[in-house]
């Protein structure tokens, strides 16, 4: 195959490493907007900023042709994967409209909201920009730095398209990253957008030293809020069992190589978001879907309480301490998720 991966930041270049060690023998070229960074890529063979001591495939190719002729470096590609931030996708997916490879993104988040509309899911945007392509996710409970050294991973590839979940399979399925298939893009979506909020709750929790108890409760809870949020916006309830949803909500919020979960725990450290943000060097998504996810969920009459409480945080609404109490103070209530008013 050939495939080209759009976005030399950690998750592009672990996605186009993993993909050019496959014994199929596949061409893949790693494409970055900045000459400067393809240009260390190519003496170095090894991503320095977002990968450091990894060394990278000899075979893999490094482009930085601009943006405007990205369309002849796809035109003979098998795969074109998208590995830019959220912010980006959109202009990215203007460009490749026309594409008639196979296309999926791997960000997970939401749009941020603008002039009083609510942010988009990453396939809201595409049908909005490039209706015509064939497009998907590829997502799941995954750390670049260890796709990277080769260590095993499952992931879902999730589309309404059958020729963009195989194409997906093709790439990077191997003997140790594991590729399941999914037509449910939307539940796929929710799970890997909302995981990144609940990850600052729960690094918020383990930051103020409440104990396994409470990071117990926050999880299991915050699966609940991710559910129902997803259930109003027509997923179906089993993908939150799955690898995008359960499977990365654990990942996250408890891995220390999260970097949502990093801004927890340094808000609870007394750090404010600018420092907290700042000192990742790296985007942490779930700060900048917050807002959106809340949004969206008050708008389908969706209760997110935990999801409510981080954007109040993240706002300077409350502080670390107040965050919890109001999160305990809460009224009694029924822990069933009723699944059939969302039909």
């Amino acid at each position: 195959m050939k495939i080209i991966v759009l976005g030399a930041g950690a998750w592009g270049t672990a996605l186009a490493a993993s993909a050019s060690t496959q014994l199929g023998g596949h061409a893949v070229t790693l494409w970055a907007r900045d000459t400067a960074q393809v240009s260390r890529l190519q003496a170095q063979h090894e991503n320095q900023r977002y990968l450091p001591g990894v060394r990278l495939p000899p075979a893999l190719i490094f482009s930085a042709v601009p943006m405007t002729e990205l369309d002849a470096l796809t035109a003979s590609a098998d795969l074109v994967v998208v590995a830019t931030p959220m912010a980006a996708l959109r202009p990215m997916l203007t460009v490749l409209a026309s594409c008639t490879a196979p296309v999926a993104w791997v960000c997970k988040g939401f749009e941020a909201s603008v002039a009083g509309e609510f942010g988009l899911l990453a396939h809201e945007v595409q049908a909005q920009v490039a209706p015509d392509l064939k497009a998907g996710v590829l997502s799941g409970p995954s750390f670049a730095l260890e796709v990277a050294r080769g260590l095993p991973t499952a992931l879902v590839a999730a589309s309404v398209h059958d020729q963009v979940r195989q194409a997906l399979v093709d790439a990077f399925h191997s003997p140790t990253l594991r590729v399941y298939v999914n037509d449910d893009i939307v539940g796929v979506e929710v799970g890997g957008a909302v995981k990144n909020v609940l990850a600052i709750a729960t690094g918020l929790c383990d930051g103020l030293g409440l104990g396994m108890n409470a990071r117990a409760a926050l999880i299991t809870r915050g699966l609940a809020e991710m559910t129902r949020l997803g259930l109003a916006l027509g997923a179906n309830a089993t993908t939150f069992m799955g690898l995008s949803g359960l499977g990365d909500l654990v990942l996250t919020a408890t891995g220390d190589l999260s970097r949502n979960r990093q801004v927890g725990l340094a808000l609870a450290q007394g750090q404010s978001l600018v420092q907290a943000v700042a000192a990742l060097g790296h985007v942490a998504e779930g700060v900048y879907s917050a807002r959106t996810v809340v949004q969206r969920a008050a708008h389908l009459g969706v209760d997110m309480p935990i999801a409510q409480a981080v954007v109040a945080l993240l706002d300077g609404l409350l502080t670390p301490q107040q965050a919890v109490a109001a999160l305990m103070g809460r009224e009694p209530t029924g822990e069933q998720l009723d699944v059939a008013s969302f039909a």
